[in-house]
């Protein structure tokens, strides 16, 4: 009896360090898109990978000082102060 790709282990590219690990299928499939973008399959897991983390949001930039102006008209809206 043949081997089922389907409940075969996944296997890890040692090639690859910290690469997920894919099934044959799962591998098969990536290589049949690779191909289709005229790539290799290395070529294609890297660009993927490549493509993830630029998708990944990047820390926001902390809050600005208020400009000159702000602060004048900022201050200008104020009341008075009365002195004591």
């Amino acid at each position: 009896m043949a081997a089922d790709i389907r409940n075969s282990p996944p296997i890890a590219d040692p090639s690859r360090p910290g690469e997920r690990k894919m099934t044959d299928a799962q591998r098969e499939y990536e290589r049949r898109r690779a191909h289709k973008a005229g790539m290799s399959l290395d070529k294609w897991l890297d660009a993927k990978q490549r493509q993830a983390e630029a998708a990944q949001p990047k820390p926001a930039k902390p809050p600005r000082k208020p400009g000159l102006f702000s602060r004048l008209i900022e201050r200008a809206n104020k009341p008075l102060q009365k002195k004591p």
